[in-house]
């Protein structure tokens, strides 16, 4: 008979106050995977749009939600002996990372620095990874490059301008708070960072010398900020879209607001990009397939990077990993509250 362990659930879609806790089942691993007990799972703005019903496919109601833990190996399966009990290792997860314990596949884990916590550890995969493959496998920076950088006192986006300025570019942020604003330039290292909540296009335009001057734009906002950055783009500029946050400005999913968002993101057709040389990606890290290989050395380099001290994971707080933790982060999160990441911890032991 399988085991169980503790996992946060959505059983309904809703605010954060639907999260629920309860047992699940805990299948021995199999060949390839291992066991890992969870010490720290990252918060993500796709978990609220999971729990909220704005994600696409998702598992059957209740699920845990969680893209990546990070935590001590406990079991090892048949083929995976790469892996030894104890060992410490960070997961990308497509589900099932606000849990006690999780089964997944030996390739889907990576060590991580014994310098690190596993809360610190947890904050670096997905928004480090996110940002690097927007940098550098779609966005193709290189130094020199102007890049701008939407939501940058958040998790992605601190990441995002820590390795921009590393890698010789001319970094370009956005944010809801004067203080937040000025971590991202004092902190951070970017030129500018202009109000999220205000004619933030506009400054930047006079900022770039009242001219197109974007080579690169990030973009988790969607709505009309994705227009914005096409008209502040150079030729052969690139914006990369990973998120539509503004389909959620609320706690609440609201299906007007959401509608509303798309329609001002707006249809790309081909033949609007040609004339003024223009690329748009778009990112989803957890469907690389592929092309998930280049996540380990790309996430070796960046943890080697943070030990270093030339990044670091901007850690905004952590709740427990439990019911009331997991509320109290996505209220977090909605509130837009966080300079960087927030983090769900496991209690020693």
């Amino acid at each position: 008979m399988a085991d169980t362990t503790l996992a946060v659930l959505i059983p309904r879609f809703g605010p954060p106050e639907v999260l629920g806790e309860g047992e699940i089942p805990l299948p021995t691993p199999g060949p390839g995977e291992i066991q890992l007990r969870v010490g720290a799972s990252g918060v993500n703005f796709a978990d609220l749009l999971q729990r909220a019903g704005l994600y696409g496919e998702v598992p059957d109601l209740p699920y845990a939600p969680g893209f990546e833990v990070a935590g001590r190996v406990t079991r090892v399966g048949e083929g995976a002996e790469k892996w030894k009990e104890g060992d410490g290792a960070v997961a990308l997860l497509r589900f099932g990372g606000y849990a006690r314990d999780v089964i997944l596949p030996a390739d889907s884990a990576f060590p991580f620095p014994e310098a690190l916590t596993p809360a610190q550890a947890a904050g670096i995969p997905v928004v480090f990874l996110t940002a690097w493959v927007c940098l550098f496998e779609t966005g193709h920076a290189r130094p020199g490059d102007s890049v701008l950088v939407l939501g940058a006192g958040g998790g992605v986006g601190t990441a995002a301008v820590q390795l921009a300025v590393d890698r010789g570019l001319k970094v370009y942020g956005t944010a809801g708070t004067p203080e937040k604003r000025a971590f991202v330039v004092d902190e951070l290292g970017a030129e500018a960072c202009f109000d999220s909540r205000g004619p933030w296009a506009d400054d930047l335009y006079e900022a770039l010398g009242r001219k197109r001057g974007l080579d690169i734009a990030l973009d988790p906002v969607g709505g009309k900020a994705t227009s914005a950055c096409r008209k502040l783009l150079n030729p052969l500029g690139r914006v990369v879209f990973y998120g539509m946050s503004e389909a959620m400005p609320g706690r609440k999913r609201n299906w007007l607001k959401a509608a509303l968002a798309k329609f001002r993101t707006g249809s790309i057709h081909p033949l609007s990009l040609v004339v003024p040389n223009q690329g748009v990606f778009g990112i989803h890290l957890l469907h690389l397939k592929e092309k998930e290989a280049m996540m380990g050395p790309a996430l070796e380099e960046i943890f080697g990077g943070v030990v270093d001290g030339r990044w670091k994971p901007i850690m905004d707080r952590t709740f427990p990993l439990d019911q009331d933790g997991a509320v109290e982060a996505h209220r977090y999160l909605h509130d837009r509250k966080n300079l960087g990441k927030v983090v769900l911890e496991a209690p020693a032991g």
